[in-house]
């Protein structure tokens, strides 16, 4: 069997919040949300479309854990997301009132821009130049 990325893990401050986010400002479908213990949830949000990784939402439970709540990449774009409409998408986001960081973009592999989510992870949205 080929290998592929399958779960990225995304630290969030609360369970909630996140899938409200994620499921309702970006348009995620929640696929799995099962309590493990009175702490511990395993919450599995997907982008709309075939194929890519799912996110894994865990909440943070330790004070390190709780400190790279929104800061997991150090101030770098953590996560990037294909679309192949970028102008519909950043229409959803402004409607949605998702922070843009950046107003889109146009670089030799795409159309870019940068949001940031609840908690200020940086996301691309990028329309790729080519198909991918």
């Amino acid at each position: 069997m080929p290998q592929r990325v399958a779960l990225v893990t995304l630290v969030v401050a609360d369970y909630d919040e996140a899938i409200r986010f994620y499921t309702e400002k970006l348009g995620f479908t929640l696929l799995e949300d099962t309590q493990l213990s009175p702490e511990k949830r395993w919450v599995r949000v997907v982008p709309p479309g075939t194929g890519g990784a799912e996110l894994l939402l865990a909440k943070a439970a330790t004070p390190a854990q709780q400190a790279a709540v929104g800061n997991q990449t150090g101030g770098r774009v953590a996560l990037f997301l294909y679309t192949d409409n970028l102008a519909r998408d950043h229409a959803r986001l402004l409607a949605e009132g998702v922070r843009i960081v950046r107003p889109p973009l146009v670089e030799p592999y795409g159309t870019v821009l940068i949001f940031s989510d609840l908690y200020g992870n940086l996301w691309d949205l990028l329309e790729p130049a080519h198909s991918v």
